[in-house]
């Protein structure tokens, strides 16, 4: 029996190219929750019969808004959620396979996530085996559990933007679930403003968030260590190195630089006051 399917997309000022994505995948979804962050009332663009579009007025921040959806298929007795970017697509067919391939995986009920492979700008290799079990994955394109997702309490909102998904994943593993990535389904995943720079022959990978994304990345690394460094030491650690190594290279090799530097202080400072939510607020 295939899976009931709803699906949740967070959106920000969509345009066109939103509504083609979206296209990519919604045969396959029951319904299709629209969790829209813009200000603007964006409902004359989604008229598809399975859409139902929640406008929040302001943004509220992804985890909000993936919360909002996932309560809203919980409600309707759902028991899975495809969560999506409104930047990523399915190539053909595959939302169809994965759901094909989860019905027929005997260890379903302790997967609390089933993320396809993210084609990028800088993906590795497509492993080989059918499943592999990364520990944390990108928000995009995932089939979450809400039976899980209502054992870890659903996303952190006070985190707002950045490091939600992360903190998802350590979550689900740290209350004795897996996630599981299915090697033979992709989506196309944008990187935006990204830039690869060669510095003494060495690649820096350059993704041009703004000053304000800055902010976010570094408070919530720091946070993240805090969490899950005793359970999972050496990604937590990383986490931290790149936080730390961003306060160079976002200033010197990318867009507003200085004012970059500002708000990776700003998020720091706001850290070890302990200040979470929404920056400014």
């Amino acid at each position: 029996m295939c899976m009931k399917l709803a699906g949740v997309v967070v959106l920000y000022n969509p345009d066109q190219k939103v509504i083609n994505n979206i296209n990519s995948y919604i045969d396959e979804l029951d319904t299709l929750y629209l969790v829209d962050n813009s200000s603007a009332d964006n409902s004359t663009l989604f008229t598809h019969e399975k859409v139902e579009y929640i406008p929040l007025q302001k943004n509220t921040g992804i985890a909000h808004a993936l919360n909002v959806g996932a309560k809203k298929a919980i409600d309707h007795n759902f028991h899975y959620l495809l969560t999506m970017d409104q930047d990523s697509m399915f190539e053909k067919d595959a939302l169809k396979n994965m759901k094909s391939i989860i019905d027929a995986d005997e260890e379903k009920d302790q997967v609390g996530i089933y993320s396809p492979f993210h084609k990028t700008a800088i993906s590795e290799p497509v492993p080989e085996e059918l499943f592999t079990s990364p520990l944390v994955v990108m928000t995009s394109g995932n089939i979450i559990n809400l039976d899980i997702y209502k054992c870890v309490e659903g996303f952190k909102e006070w985190m707002f933007i950045d490091c939600v998904d992360f903190e998802y994943g350590l979550n689900v593993r740290k209350h004795g679930y897996t996630i599981k990535q299915i090697n033979t389904v992709f989506l196309d995943h944008e990187l935006g403003d990204y830039e690869i720079k060669h510095i003494f022959n060495k690649k820096i990978f350059c993704d041009n968030h703004s000053a304000l994304r800055r902010y976010y990345i570094v408070r919530n690394s720091f946070y993240l260590y805090d969490m899950y460094h005793n359970d999972y030491p050496d990604y937590c650690q990383a986490v931290v190195k790149q936080a730390k190594q961003s306060f160079f290279y976002a200033t010197v090799f990318e867009k507003h630089g200085f004012k970059k530097l500002i708000y990776m202080i700003r998020g720091y400072r706001d850290y070890r006051r302990g200040k979470m939510g929404e920056y400014g607020k």
